[in-house]
Formats: C-alpha cells, structure tokens, sequence
C-alpha cells in the first residue's frame, strides 16, 4: 500500500482533520481514512502536499516554483512532516506560524482574487518579521498604507 491522495477536511472544534487514501498497486484496493490531522499524518508514507498548498505552489512563476517547493519540502524535512499544507507552507516560507485574528480573515476575503494570495504572504510575512503570532486589522491597515496609500495607519 502506498499514501495515494490527501485532502484537508473541515475543522471540527478546532481540530484539523485530513481524509487520507492508499493504494496497493498489485490489486488496484483503495482504503481511506478520516482522523484528526495529528493522527493521520504518521500514516502517511511520503512527503504529499495538499491541494490547497499545491495551488499556491502552482501560482509561483515557474522559473522559481522549483526552488520553493525545495525551500519548503527542507523546512518540512526538518520539522518532520510529511505533509504541506497551506499553513505549514506558509511558515516555510515566512520562518514564523502566523494566525489571523478573524475580522482580517473577513476583510482578506473581499480582497480581489488575483491579489489576495499576493497580500496574505505579505501580511504573514510582515508579521513574521516583527514577530507578531497574528494578522490584525491594525496591521492591514498599516500594510494597505505603505503599499497604496490608502488606509489609516496604525497607531
């Protein structure tokens, strides 16, 4: 048997949950799995990336989506995980684990599609560097400032 397919499953209480699928490639069976993403992960046998972070790896343009996905599959390496997903992605690439309080995730969502992915690794990223654990509105406002002028800058 070997770890076929993962897919990140809705929250339940907080708790992460993957639906996880193996194939035997001698008989063709499919079995699958539903746990918590704490139990699944150790039965995953290699490293697998889920779609969500597949995506944002896609969007990167190709001439430097190689590098990333090394970048990413090392820290991964080193933190032990086999699977990246959009957050633990996230982090490789900011250094730092960063939350959203949940009013800037609302106002994230009414950004335009084509730049949003562009303005949440910002915001990740400079909440990383200042060594802040969470995106606030504040810290929208701020970025919103300094790129385009527009907003109100924090205090």
């Amino acid at each position: 048997m070997h770890t076929e397919g993962l897919e990140e499953r809705a929250q339940d209480g907080g708790d992460e949950w993957w639906f996880v699928r193996w194939e035997c490639r001698g008989c063709g069976l499919h079995v699958g799995l539903e746990a918590p993403a704490a139990q699944a992960e150790r039965f995953v046998d290699r490293t697998m990336w889920t779609n969500d972070a597949q995506h944002r790896l896609d969007r990167i343009p190709p001439y430097a989506s190689l590098l990333v996905r090394d970048e990413v599959e090392s820290y991964a390496r080193l933190m032990q995980w086999r699977v990246i997903t959009y957050d633990r992605f996230m982090q490789a690439r900011t250094g730092a684990a960063v939350a959203w309080e949940p009013e800037a995730e609302r106002r994230l969502a009414n950004v335009p599609a084509p730049v949003r992915a562009m303005a949440r690794v910002e915001l990740e990223r400079t909440a990383g560097e200042r060594g802040e654990s969470r995106v606030t509105v504040a810290l929208m406002e701020e970025v919103k400032a300094r790129y385009f002028g527009m907003g109100q800058k924090a205090e």
